[in-house]
């Protein structure tokens, strides 16, 4: 008998939510989740938003559900605190990706630099400053953040671990090592949840990391994902849905019905 899935990692922004359309949410796909976790499946949104930011998503989006995790800015795992329903860290992943990130950082300045450089007198791109500094940039198009990214890889040649993480326009500077596949895993490594019972879901480059097949069995992603994400999805036996965004997620989740 093939393991059930107990753990749906699902993207927010072009995944369960069609920004532009009407509707922005799919019943059927808020159904289906909200019937699988009644029967104790966990569910997790695997955003590049911030805690706020998704927060308020889900507010001004009227969510009919609520995730039982949240993996926010492509790296850290929260789930929901018993004492006024709040957000709290999960564990002391958190933590770690912090100190890893604030080291990489310092240790890859001169890198940041040319990237800072490159993008002031070579792009109209914006570049974003958080509480921490230097958080990532918007760029004017996806043709531009293809040149911001070229440039990029090439300077980061002596800094592996230097990296980014992209969605349509904008990017995040980050650690190699920690991105939505990362999270997903250490998530399932606090749940004991193996990689077998896991489906995952998603549209853009940076769902790519828990839709290769490493860290989830069943990755599947609907019909306006990205070329990428759809080849990803293939390789690792996947689903690619025939609708778009939350229509996709309640199509590939009915695809893999037999193993709820």
């Amino acid at each position: 008998m093939s393991p059930k899935i107990r753990l749906l990692s699902t993207d927010f922004d072009g995944t369960l939510v069609a920004h532009g359309s009407d509707p922005v949410l799919d019943r059927g796909c808020m159904k289906q989740i909200e019937t699988l976790q009644g029967d104790g499946v966990i569910w997790a949104i695997n955003t590049g938003r911030s805690v706020d930011l998704l927060e308020s998503g889900l507010t001004d989006l009227a969510f009919p559900i609520h995730p039982d995790f949240i993996l926010t800015s492509e790296r850290d795992i929260f789930r929901r605190s018993s004492n006024g329903g709040k957000w709290e860290p999960y564990g002391d992943w958190n933590e770690r990706v912090a100190r890893e990130h604030a080291e990489l950082f310092h240790s890859a300045e001169s890198v940041l630099a040319e990237v800072v450089d490159f993008v002031n007198h070579k792009t109209k791109a914006r570049l974003l400053y958080h509480t921490a500094g230097l958080e990532g940039l918007i760029a004017e198009s996806e043709e531009e953040l293809d040149r911001v990214t070229k440039f990029i890889d090439q300077a980061r040649a002596n800094q592996p671990k230097f990296h980014y993480q992209r969605n349509t326009v904008y990017l995040r500077f980050c650690h190699a090592d920690y991105h939505k596949g990362a999270a997903l895993a250490e998530l399932s490594r606090l749940l004991e949840i193996p990689r077998e019972e896991i489906f995952a879901a998603g549209d853009h480059h940076n769902d790519i990391s828990m839709l290769d097949g490493r860290f989830a069995q069943y990755p599947a992603c609907p019909a306006n994902a990205i070329p990428e994400v759809k080849d990803a999805v293939i390789s690792a036996g996947g689903y690619v849905a025939a609708k778009t965004c939350g229509a996709g997620v309640d199509e590939a989740l009915l695809h893999f019905a037999e193993f709820f």
